[in-house]
């Protein structure tokens, strides 16, 4: 499992800090998870995961 810091979910999901903000406390994006008291990093498969779901779209089953 590898934990990627903001500047790289920023720069992948292309979005600003606060629209990531806003997102997490709506629930649409992954929480970050606390490293230390003052560092917090996300999984890198949840990022993608989300990124995927985004890509590929709502199933349409």
């Amino acid at each position: 499992m590898r934990m990627i810091r903001r500047p790289e979910v920023l720069q992948r999901c292309g979005f600003s800090n606060s629209t990531m903000h806003r997102l997490i406390k709506a629930k649409a994006f992954p929480a970050p998870v606390q490293l230390t008291v003052r560092a917090v990093a996300w999984v890198e498969e949840d990022v993608d995961a989300w990124i995927r779901g985004r890509i590929d779209g709502p199933d349409d089953d």
